[in-house]
């Protein structure tokens, strides 16, 4: 294999989503060594040229710098962990990226290459531009001693439609540029270095900007060039190039002479910055920012800005006497003065409304030109101008300078730039504006306008940061931009009146800056988004992905809109209820379908009634029966009224019960469209009167009727009822009456004291139905219940009262319940009192003195306790003890003294004076408790003072400050130990650090506290002191103590997702880590607080390292909507970004409960790898772990325990006892026992059962054995003895036979190729031959889905499949993956032969689009299978039978580079044998039931019988097709379906096959008369010969020569191909069973051999009857002998064109002959003729259907096999000796063996004498055949059945990827688990 041929494998490897191989670590390593070859010129033929001057370099040899510079492109960083979009990452920074509109191909200009993608981002070709020698200061063609190696940076790349060229300009060799094939770039078209400055087209320069637009004058292709100044470049700015030598000019020239708009040597370099160059109508526009001082045409230091200008010119001004600027302004006061990138778009009708100028307002089919500017500041704006702003402007401009001297009003409006001069605007003449639109030489030039006549814009949008690439689309009436930034992201903005930011960006997070070439696919559907050396290509909105209104709307996507008749968020076109009212709500109008209200609004659950729904936003359902409500389970019909919805409500008993503690229950309401399709919901509400009495105990009565349900009060049954329309009755107290409810109410007294039994009144009001009755009280704290006394007439009562004890609190509300003592029901009662005690919490006299006075407490000096006064015998203490101090903290002087003790005082007054140890000590009154504590503010204290009752204090001594370092935004704890420190008050403390305040957390023997936030801009390096402050007077510090660092930063973070239940891993990365003492992960939603430190959705760090911190995700709320996550690091908070929660799994119910040996457990369900990977996922069968083996999104594979657990489940259980075990599935903190297992139970058979159950069985076979060949010997000699005595009859026979045989021979021999003359040959086109060739012999024919192309997938979900098949097929490109796949599959028992041709035929549907990489695998497979065979003992063997995989991909890949030989050289012949075929069998009789002719070459389908025959012309008239007729030929032995096939071979003889009627949809009637005669196979005029019925013949309806017969069609359902071909077994199946038969029955020759049990002599005896017949197989032969020899020459003559392929692979064969030795000639020779004749020929000359349109009989297929085998014995080595037990078959052919055998040798040698074929020859071959007939196949159906085969055999590739290395580095693993999941939606059934 050549270089260009590894270059190639390469090539096929780098593909858009695969994490690049592990290559040299710099490009001078992968290149040492390599150097280029002289390019030749050889091929003067080719439209391709490629010129070099003599003294360029020499010895260069470009396939290497190919590979080289694809070892560069391969050096890039692995994909992040998280699903992709589809993507392509290059070798090197990426310049531009340019779409071609028209076949949506890419094409990226990069450093050192050109790549040509397709539209998914699959490499097609790269085109290696760099490094070569160059030198700046160096003209190409001359010698340059100072040469080096140099980068080739993409300056400029444009797409010529016009002759299929790409336009490539870069900066080396001085900016020249190159013409490269628009279909494959890495065919150079032009090229030539030896033209001298005028083709030097860009800069040299990287920093300068290169902008392009093609263009034209006088029918020649050109393009405009727009460029800054260089050091080396030439001074001209603006250049028009030719694409073509036309007079004097050269291709790449520029055409313009005049120095128009160029810099000049007092311009400011680089001051132009072009940012966009585009054509519109008559006019070419460059966008462009410049530097300009005071003065524009001098070169002044001082303040200089950027200004942005926009300047136009004619398309056919070559001179450019039109070309003015016109100055751009961005905000107010031109802010945002500097552009980025550009976009030109027509708005929708919303934005287009906003925009506005002077004259006009933009309308919505006007273009715009978007632009995104930035100021001198980090932030960036978006504004729009109209070109019809632009334009209108310009004119104004125009005008002054033409008609007003430059002048607008008084001021100058108009300066010419770039050449050193004010603007001569001489002349004043207005109309020259209009008559003169694209200038004159006599008119001023170039023009430019004054800043104060600037187009000036209002911000569309701002954004902080730097945005650097914008493009914009038109959705509905809607404006939707796309905004990318230097960070790498690309955000999306809604440009309404009020534009807004909305959903996540769609960039990759890398953080490199967006290039300014975004642009859209052809259907506008997804962006392309380039950074540094990516590309990515992602879909414009995700609306599909929302599964509620809610989440639709909530998107506020412009795209996007929930479809309400259809339950889905979609776009607008893809809605089909979109055009009614409401019938799709779009998403940032924020609505959703809901059930605004109920009528009524609630019903009691004893009741059902209609109820009416308003829906305001409803659409119209005129249908009544699509409308469905649903009131939990039950259903209804609905019926719709304009915005109302009337439906009935569900029977009582269908209605849940009520919940414990609630007087309602809330049902869910439902309104379905169709019955599946959710359109509203709501919840309506069945009260429970019965509940509503429950609920407040103390009170039913008054609960019942005042509830907010229409309830009632039954006086008489004690019970709450619903309120009828006819409950006027006296029981019932109606609702909303309480008032009439019996109660009673109005305690006396209110104060109860414990420990004192009180009486307690009161009243009752309505009270007549319980006279005279009995009543009872109680209270929750009384032990039994009391008597009520009634007093005063039933109105007034009293309770004699209860000793209460309470030690809760100092009050207790006491509530009294009322009963009716007999009947137990209670009676409202309202009775509240408060039960207080005296001693809680006065525990001292102060306290108690301090009570309110109406709970008479005093202070009872014997008891030296606070009680009721009742309850002191002795009386009260006047006077409070003496204060009693228990405590004092000693400080300093200013420091705060809080004093404890008890009788302090009652009031703050009481305080008088306070001293400590003698100083006085002022009394704070803010801080005085009563009774327990005085707080006062001593003064100095003399610390020597000797006073033994004053405690001596020494000054606190702070020593060490630890830690001793911290981030800036503060947060540490830091920890302050010394000597002392417990002085004072926490309160009195004031730490700082460096100034910084430090709050004090914990005060004692050491003190702590955190350190704020560091506010100075710059962080010092230098340790800071820590002063702590005691008070107002102390104050000490630890110098050097404590230093402030950066902040640590966060880098990534991965997993980016976890479910609800949180508990997932999550790996954070960065740095200064170190510095933090607490890290948390915090997510915050509406349940959870915004402080960080009180949030419950919080998780602290598992481990920390400098650069490294662990979490678990935190457990969040389900019913959270807008969650973020962030770290908060002490002080410092780093956002999550992109960081989402999903919902927790769900688990199907286990189906498989039982666990046998190596079994493997299945859990499916959804949801779990959408944050969840095996490795992460646990699973506990019983008490033991499992691993997890695969985990895809809906389910997941586990290996169970070899051995049953002893425990049954994790959670402990009280019954052990059971086998079965539960299965637990646990992810993250989410526990799910999904089912029960239990292991299989294993019953062994006893020894002494098994031997006389197997010995039995085998004695009495062996019997019957013996006792059948006994009698089976005995008849064989009785049959042998009759068969003698039948040989002797039939000789004198034979005799006669040969006779009559050889005079057929001799009349028989005609030319036949008149009759083929007139035909056309009915080619099969490209789809069709794969079809038939692929997937026809498959086991469905004709039905198999590749055929029919119909895969079921549902609509919702055929935009996931496909983009997952379209992932599937980057990945079948992974040759990595490609070849596990195989292998894996080859190691199945299972995958048989019928199963890997299947397979290999899809692989070559799949491939076809990519047939050179498909040869690479062919390639690589075929070395691996030859290697087997040549060391194996039969090498010959190979390729012999379809055993392998590769050996149907090499059949397949013959079949698909020889079909246009077919079509061009072998197939005529081929059809003329066919025909010839065809024609000669038909001669003569054809049984239709047996298959058998007359004329045949096959004696096995020899008609072995004489039939008496005659040959007929019939005038066949076609029934609808005019009165002509036409003559045909037929048999009076022909059934009538055999005529029928004969006259539509005739008459629709122009026709392909499967363009004619077919024999069951036509009858045919025969006219002898007036009348006519239906004339059918079988009907009640057949013939019938004992059991048989013949077949009506013509003979038999006397049909006569020149008969007229009328040929109609009848309906008729359609059929399939295999229906029609060769579906005589179906047939005869039917004929067999009626017994019918044609010509010859099949009883007469095997009746007698059924009723002998199969006699071997009758056998014998049959044969040779048969043989008499022979001869006629020569007849056949002699006649077809001309167009065999025919086909034979086309195919095995290599003088004429031979295929490449076959040129291309014998070589491929020969090599790899020549590298074993044990691989001799005969078994190249076998091998070739394995590859091709018997692989390709063979197949298509046993099935012309294959190629042809044609039918191919059962009696055709049969000599046509004999033609085969003859063929294929020409091909072998092996000598047939013949003899007379040889085949008929070899015999009737032995002749002329040997001289096609030396026709295949003269063939193989001639090829081996060919010129080769180069691997780039065959691969620009190959990638031909792929263009021209890829886009016919079912490319998705045959991926779609290929992943089948990766999910049947999934667990098997996915372990052998992982043992892959390189599987591993590409994550292939990974990514075809994506693949699973997106593809494996349990939710759709796909």
């Amino acid at each position: 294999m050549n270089p260009l041929s590894d270059l190639r494998m390469a090539v096929r490897e780098l593909r858009s989503d695969w994490p690049a191989p592990r290559l040299p670590a710099s490009p001078a390593a992968a290149c040492r060594g390599l150097r280029f070859s002289e390019a030749t010129g050889e091929n003067t033929s080719s439209a391709v040229y490629f010129i070099r001057s003599k003294s360029g370099p020499a010895g260069v040899d470009m396939a290497r710098w190919l590979a080289a510079a694809l070892f560069l492109s391969c050096l890039r960083p692995a994909l992040p962990a998280a699903a992709p979009p589809v993507e392509f990452t290059a070798g090197s920074a990426i310049n531009h990226a340019l779409p071609d509109p028209r076949t949506g191909r890419v094409y990226l200009g990069a450093v050192n290459a050109v790549h040509q993608l397709d539209a998914g981002l699959r490499l097609q070709h790269t085109a290696v531009t760099g490094p070569r020698r160059d030198n700046r200061q160096c003209t190409p063609s001359s010698p340059c001693p100072d040469a080096k190696e140099m980068d080739n940076v993409n300056k400029l790349l444009l797409v010529n439609p016009a002759n299929g060229t790409l336009v490539v300009c870069g900066s080396l060799f001085r900016g020249l540029c190159s013409l490269l094939n628009l279909s494959n770039v890495e065919q150079l078209l032009y090229f030539n270095d030896s033209n001298g400055e005028r083709t030097f087209v860009a800069s040299v320069e990287e920093a300068v900007s290169v902008v392009g637009v093609m263009s034209s004058f006088d029918n020649l292709t050109t393009f405009l060039v727009g460029k800054g100044y260089g050091n080396v470049d030439s001074p001209k700015l603006i250049s028009t190039r030719i694409l073509q030598d036309y007079k004097q000019w050269v291709v790449f020239e520029n055409v313009v002479d005049a120095p128009t708009v160029q810099g000049n040597g007092y311009a400011l370099r680089f001051q132009h910055d072009f940012r966009l160059a585009f054509a519109e109508d008559l006019f070419v526009y460059f966008l462009f920012s410049r530097r300009k001082s005071n003065k524009d045409n001098v070169n002044v230091v001082g303040d200089i800005h950027n200004y942005t200008f926009v300047s136009r010119l004619c398309k056919i001004d070559l001179p450019y006497h039109s070309y003015i600027e016109l100055q751009l302004n961005c905000g107010r006061d031109n802010k945002y003065n500097k552009v980025q990138a550009a976009y030109v778009a027509a708005p929708g009708e919303v934005l287009a409304r906003r925009l506005s100028w002077d004259n006009g307002t933009a309308e919505p089919g006007d273009k715009v030109l978007f632009g995104v500017f930035s100021s001198g500041e980090d932030d960036s704006a978006v504004c729009a101008y109209p070109l019809k702003a632009i334009n209108e402007q310009m004119r104004k401009i125009i005008l002054a300078c033409y008609g007003y001297g430059g002048k607008i009003g008084d001021k100058m409006a108009v300066y010419s730039p770039y050449t050193g001069q004010k603007p001569i605007c001489g002349s004043s003449n207005p109309d020259l504006v209009n008559t003169k639109k694209c200038g004159a030489e006599f008119l001023t030039y170039p023009l430019a306008s004054e800043s104060d006549f600037a187009l000036k814009a209002e911000v569309l949008y701002e954004k902080k940061g730097l945005l650097t690439a914008v493009a914009v689309a038109k959705e509905n009436e809607h404006t939707v931009a796309f905004l990318g930034t230097s960070m790498g992201e690309v955000y999306r903005v809604h440009l309404s009146d009020k534009p807004e930011e909305y959903g996540p960006g769609l960039g990759d997070g890398a953080r490199k800056a967006v290039n300014k070439n975004l642009f859209f696919d052809t259907s506008g559907d997804h962006l392309y988004i380039t950074t540094n050396r990516k590309i990515s290509r992602v879909p414009v909105q995700a609306c599909e992905e929302q599964t509620s209104c809610a989440a639709c709307v909530e998107l506020k996507d412009p795209y996007c809109g929930w479809c309400v008749l259809e339950g889905r968020c979609s776009r607008k076109q893809a809605c089909k209820g979109a055009s009614v009212q409401n019938g799709w709500l779009w998403s940032p109008g924020g609505q959703c379908v809901q059930i605004q209200s109920f009528t009524p609004p609630s019903i009691s659950c004893k009741k059902t009634q209609e109820v009416v729904l308003s829906v305001p936003l409803l659409p119209n359902v005129p249908e009544p029966d699509r409308l469905q409500c649903r009131f939990g389970d039950a259903k209804s019909q609905g019926f719709m009224k304009g915005s109302e919805i009337s439906c009935s409500l569900p029977d009582p008993s269908q209605i849940p019960r009520t919940p414990d503690k609630q007087d309602y229950v809330a049902v869910p309401v439902k309104i379905f469209v169709d019955g599946s399709v959710e359109v509203a919901a709501g919840e309506f509400k069945f009260y429970n009167c019965s509940a509503v009495a429950m609920m407040v105990e103390n009170v039913p009565c008054s609960s019942c009727v005042s509830s907010e349900w229409r309830c009632q009060w039954n006086t008489q049954h004690h019970t709450c009822a619903d309120s009828e329309a006819s409950a006027a009755d006296a029981n019932f107290i109606p609702h909303q009456q309480n008032v009439s409810c019996p109660r009673f109410q109005e305690p006396k007294p209110t104060l109860i004291p414990v420990g004192v039994k009180t009486p307690i009144n009161f009243t009752g009001v309505n009270l007549e139905l319980y006279k005279g009755r009995a009543l009872t009280i109680s209270t929750a704290l009384m032990e039994h219940e009391g008597e009520v006394i009634v007093r005063e007439a039933g109105s007034w009562f009293e309770f004699e009262g209860y000793k209460f004890t309470s030690e809760k609190a100092q009050t207790v509300d006491l509530l009294f319940s009322v009963k009716d003592r007999d009947t137990g029901k209670r009676i409202d009662s309202k009775l509240q009192v408060t039960l207080y005690n005296c001693s809680l919490g006065r525990e001292d006299c102060s306290l108690c003195k301090n009570a309110d006075a109406q709970y008479n407490c005093v202070w009872c000096h014997k008891t030296s306790s606070c009680v009721f006064h009742q309850l002191c015998s002795e009386g009260e203490a006047q006077e409070c003890p003496s204060p009693k101090i228990t405590q004092l903290r000693p400080t300093e002087g200013g420091i705060l003294v809080t004093i404890k003790g008890s009788n302090l005082g009652i009031q703050k007054e009481d305080i008088r004076n306070i001293t400590v140890a003698g100083v006085p000590c002022a009394h704070k009154l803010d801080g005085y408790s009563v009774s327990t504590s005085v707080v006062c503010e001593v003064g100095p204290v003399n610390t020597l003072s000797p006073d033994p009752g004053v405690v001596q204090v020494e000054d606190p001594k702070p020593g060490t400050v630890k830690p001793a370092k911290g981030p800036k935004d503060g947060g540490t704890v830091i920890t302050i130990s010394g000597k002392d420190l417990e002085t004072a008050a926490k309160e009195d403390l004031a730490i700082t650090v460096g100034g910084v305040p430090c709050s004090v957390e914990f005060f004692g023997r050491n003190i702590t506290c955190k350190v704020g936030k560091y506010t100075s801009t710059k962080v010092p390096s230098d340790l800071l002191a820590v002063t702590v402050k005691y008070g107002k007077s102390t104050s000490t510090e630890v110098p050097r103590a404590f230093q402030f660092r950066e902040n640590p930063t966060v880098d990534d973070y991965f997993p980016k997702s976890s479910f609800l239940c949180g508990g997932r891993m999550i790996v954070v990365t960065g740095k200064g880590f170190d510095l933090i003492q607490r890290a948390s992960m915090v997510v915050l939603d509406s349940e959870c607080s915004s402080t960080l430190d009180q949030t419950p959705c919080k998780q602290e760090a598992q481990n920390k390292t400098n650069t490294m911190l662990r979490f678990l995700s935190p457990k969040v709320n389900s019913s959270a909507k807008c969650l973020r996550a962030h770290l908060a690091l002490d002080n410092v908070e780093a956002k999550l970004e992109a960081f989402h929660y999903h919902p927790d799994p769900f688990f199907n119910t286990l189906t498989k409960n039982v666990i046998t040996e190596n079994s493997i457990i299945s859990v499916t369900g959804h949801g779990f790898a959408k944050a969840m990977t095996a490795e992460e996922a646990q699973a506990f069968v019983g008490n033991v772990k499992c691993p997890v083996t695969s985990l895809q999104d809906d389910k997941l594979f586990l290996e169970p325990p070899a051995a049953q657990p002893s425990v049954p489940s994790r959670r402990p259980k009280r019954d052990t006892s059971s086998d079965q075990l539960d299965l637990t599935i646990k992810f993250g903190n989410g526990e799910w026992v999904v089912g029960k297992v239990q292991y299989e139970k294993k019953y062994e058979v006893p020894l002494a059962i098994i031997i006389p159950a197997v010995l039995i069985p085998m004695l009495l076979i062996i019997c019957v054995s013996v006792y059948c060949y006994r009698r089976k010997s005995q008849q064989a000699e009785r049959e042998y003895e009759k068969v003698k005595n039948q040989l002797a009859n039939l000789e004198e026979s034979v005799r006669d036979r040969c006779k009559k045989e050889f005079t057929d021979l001799m009349i028989e021999m005609e030319d036949h190729t008149s009759d083929l003359s007139e035909a056309r040959i009915p080619f099969l086109d490209f789809k069709t031959y794969t079809d038939r060739v692929f997937f026809l012999p498959s086991k469905d024919g004709a039905n198999d889905v590749m055929i029919t192309g119909k895969v079921d997938v549902p609509a919702a979900r055929r935009a996931t499949v496909t983009q997952a098949l379209n992932q599937f097929s980057n990945l079948l490109n992974s040759k990595t993956f490609l070849i596990n796949f195989i292998r894996t599959l080859e190691g199945r028992s299972e995958f048989n032969a019928r199963e890997k041709v299947y397979f290999a035929s899809l692989l070559t549907v799949a491939l076809h689009g990519k047939l050179e990489y498909y040869t690479d695998i062919m390639r690589t497979l075929l070395l691996e299978l030859m290697e087997q065979y040549v060391h194996s003992k039969h090498p010959k063997l190979m390729l012999r039978r379809s055993e392998t995989v590769v050996e149907r991909m090499l059949c397949n890949w013959m079949s698909i580079c020889l079909y246009q030989f077919l079509k061009d050289t072998a197939g005529e012949p081929l059809y003329k044998l066919f025909k010839a075929i065809k024609h000669q069998v038909e001669k003569g009789p054809v049984d239709a039931v047996l298959k058998k002719a007359k004329y045949t070459l096959n004696d096995t389908g020899l008609l072995g019988d004489d039939v008496e025959y005659s040959t007929l012309t019939l005038q066949v008239l076609v029934q609808g097709e005019g009165p002509d007729v036409s003559p045909v030929k037929v048999l009076n032995c022909d059934t009538i379906s055999q005529v029928k096939e004969k006259i539509i071979e005739q008459v629709y003889r122009n026709l392909p096959y499967t363009h004619r009627p077919k024999v069951d949809s036509v009858t045919l009637e025969w006219r002898p008369g007036a009348t006519g005669q239906v004339l059918s196979d079988l009907d009640v005029t057949s013939q019938t010969e004992g059991r048989w019925r013949r077949m009506n013949t013509l003979a038999h309806y006397n049909v006569r020569d020149n008969a007229t017969v009328v040929l109609s069609r009848v309906a008729q359902r359609p059929q399939s191909f295999d229906q029609h071909q060769d579906s005589h077994e179906e047939k005869n199946a039917l004929l067999d069973e009626d017994k019918v038969f044609h010509l010859v029955r099949l009883a007469e020759e095997l009746d007698e051999i059924k009723s002998k049990r199969g006699s071997m002599k009758d056998k014998s005896m049959t044969k040779a009857i048969h043989e008499i017949y022979l001869t006629r197989l020569f007849s056949v032969k002699g006649t077809l002998q001309q167009f065999v020899d025919d086909f034979f020459r086309s195919v095995l003559c290599s003088s004429t064109a031979v295929p490449p392929a076959v040129k291309y692979f014998f070589d491929f064969l020969d090599e790899q002959a020549q590298k074993h030795d044990n691989v001799d000639e005969e078994t190249v020779h076998i091998w070739k003729t394995n590859s091709l004749p018997l692989r390709f020929w063979v197949n298509i000359l046993k099935n012309p259907h294959f190629i042809f349109d044609v039918h191919v009989t059962e009696t055709v297929d049969a000599s046509l096999s004999v033609i085969a085998q003859t063929f294929m014995d020409a091909c072998t080595k092996t000598e047939h000796k013949l003899s007379r037990d040889s085949p008929s078959n070899k015999l009737l052919y032995a002749k002329e063996i040997s001289t096609y055998k030396k026709m295949v040798d003269d063939y193989y040698n001639g090829i081996r004498q060919m010129v080769p074929v180069s691997d780039q020859d065959m691969n620009t071959h190959l990638a031909e055949v792929s263009r021209a007939h890829t886009e016919g196949l079912n490319t998705q159906v045959a991926l779609h059945r290929l992943y089948e085969y990766a999910s049947k055999y999934y667990d098997g590739i996915i372990a052998s990827l992982e043992e892959d290395p390189a599987a591993q580095s590409g994550q292939l693993t990974m990514r075809l688990q994506q693949i699973a999941a997106a593809l494996e939606n349990k939710v759709t059934d796909l």
